[in-house]
């Protein structure tokens, strides 16, 4: 059996099992989650930060799922690609990952389904998942909230391709449920814009009125085509913006939401590091990344 060891417990998020669920306790709702939220979640995108910056924003979406459905089969997880380019998206189709609280199984038959539709958009491919922190982030909080569910992994690159590959994974998730009463979220992670002079990126200048900038109207556009569902338009707002790293995440995202009977998304949280920053830690900063969670 493969089994993806986890590669950020300790930078990312915390390594100990004790305090892995302390961590997780802490950034989830006190109580209810009290936003205005679909009649029934089906995806949702969600950041993939550290925790301490971004882990509530995430929490929040998994804990809203939660406060709708006990019990959850498997989620899937379309990640962004930090470490390698593809000309497909890459699954990891097999085996289990094992984190902090224990090994997550794949769900090789959802999988195996996905891969099977998937024509010439997704590979299995489990050996690039091994460095990627997009989707192991989300791992542990899933395992906290909903223990007996399973994962199908996938790194969607940004590709012309990627609103095709959310298609694709919509269809057949939708096709499990009919069948078989399957249930099945879609999950994906991205963060937004990358700003300042550590990312290369500082078209309004530097200082808070920049950062502010980013967040407001770089962040905002991208996340007005997503809650729009224009899954077609993310990775090329993406790319052209440089508003998001995971553009093909979230348009695979927006596309599965959007078979799976979505009509709207519903922004549930926006914030920026530089905010967190300020808030948590009382400095300033001239670098900032955005985040958000929108639920589908």
């Amino acid at each position: 059996m493969t089994t993806r060891e986890a590669v950020v417990a300790g930078r990312f998020y915390e390594a100990s099992q004790s305090s892995c669920r302390e961590q997780i306790e802490q950034m989830l709702p006190g109580g209810r989650v009290e936003l205005e939220l679909p009649e029934r979640i089906v995806a949702g995108i969600v950041p993939h930060a550290g925790w301490v910056f971004s882990g509530a924003l995430a929490g929040l979406f998994f804990a809203a799922v939660k406060q709708q459905m006990e019990e959850v089969d498997s989620f899937v997880i379309f990640g962004a690609v930090h470490s390698r380019t593809s000309a497909k998206a890459m699954l990891f189709d097999a085996g289990q990952w094992e984190t902090p609280l224990g090994a997550a199984e794949i769900d090789e038959q959802l999988g195996g389904e996905i891969l099977q539709s998937g024509g010439g958009l997704i590979q299995a491919d489990r050996g690039s998942h091994n460095f990627e922190h997009s989707i192991e982030v989300q791992v542990p909080i899933i395992q906290y909230l909903f223990p007996q569910a399973k994962i199908v992994p996938m790194m969607v690159v940004p590709f012309d391709g990627a609103h095709k590959v959310g298609a694709v994974v919509g269809q057949v998730v939708a096709q499990a449920a009919e069948q078989s009463g399957k249930k099945v979220i879609c999950v994906g992670s991205t963060d937004l814009t990358h700003y300042g002079p550590a990312y290369y990126f500082t078209p309004q200048g530097t200082g808070e009125a920049a950062n502010r900038w980013a967040k407001e109207t770089n962040d905002q556009f991208f996340i007005d085509l997503a809650v729009s569902m224009q899954a077609d338009r993310l990775v090329e707002a993406a790319g052209t913006y440089s508003s998001a790293c995971g553009g093909g995440a979230a348009a695979a995202t927006v596309a599965a939401a959007k078979e799976l009977g979505a009509a709207k998304g519903y922004l549930l949280a926006h914030e920026s590091s530089a905010e967190v920053m300020a808030r948590v830690y009382k400095q300033s900063s001239t670098d900032s990344v955005g985040y958000a969670t929108i639920a589908f």
